[in-house]
């Protein structure tokens, strides 16, 4: 009980539980606008399935902490680049999310989204589960990495995952339904899954792209989408 009294397991706990929360950002929209697919009642219970196995994957992960590291072992050379199967799993799913955005995206720029909604057409359940699992996958790896890599005490990493996936359980209602109302953030939000895409596929060739800038320049974007959604209320308040 002595890690109580000791301020840099309670620092590490809290620095890790944030990094935790950011990372797992792009996994919540991913959620948020696959389960927009679904029947109205079956959004929330996706939502949950979502988390809680991306919950389960990272406890696991920690379990096998040692399988995990041995990831980052290379496997085979190409010109010179060493690939591990960490690079191939960022690799896939960066090639992934790409194409599912892509599709996403000329989806909602063709008005094929709104014809199924008005045509009441959605998404069948477990595929959906499905796609939110391989990319749970995906992101659960490079975070379990990403924890081992800040602190050394198993039981501060579960305590900081299990937090984190607490905390966006909580935020996933509430966020998935102000990216639906806001046909303009949605396509803000694929705009981000693009570029996390792009970044995986990076990682996995060896050239590491610092998060923070992306993140930096989605807030940035986020702030004007903002000041462009308090203009247009604006305008509407003095057109009524």
């Amino acid at each position: 009980m002595e890690w109580i009294s000791d301020p840099t397991v309670w620092v590490g706990l809290l620095t890790l539980v944030l990094l935790e929360i950011v990372l797992g950002v792009d996994n919540l929209i991913f959620i948020a606008i696959l389960s927009d697919k679904l029947p109205p009642g079956q959004r929330d219970r996706a939502r949950i399935i979502g988390l809680s196995l991306a919950l389960l994957m990272r406890l696991g992960l920690l379990a096998s902490i040692s399988w995990v590291m041995s990831l980052t072992t290379p496997v085979f050379s190409v010109w010179r680049l060493e690939i591990s199967w960490r690079d191939l799993i960022l690799i896939a799913g960066g090639i992934f999310l790409l194409v599912k955005a892509t599709t996403e995206i000329h989806d909602r720029v063709e008005g094929g989204h709104e014809a199924r909604v008005e045509g009441g057409t959605h998404a069948p359940f477990w595929p959906t589960v499905a796609q939110i699992v391989v990319l749970d996958a995906v992101f659960s790896l490079d975070s379990v990495i990403t924890a081992v890599g800040m602190v050394e005490e198993l039981y501060v990493m579960m305590a900081a995952v299990i937090v984190a996936v607490v905390a966006m359980m909580l935020a996933a209602d509430p966020l998935a339904n102000f990216i639906n109302r806001n046909p303009t953030v949605v396509m803000l939000a694929l705009g981000f899954l693009l570029m996390i895409g792009a970044v995986l596929i990076a990682d996995g060739f060896g050239v590491h792209v610092p998060k923070g800038y992306i993140y930096a320049a989605m807030a940035f974007s986020a702030l004007v989408e903002g000041l462009n959604m308090l203009s247009r209320r604006a305008r509407e308040k003095r057109a009524r």
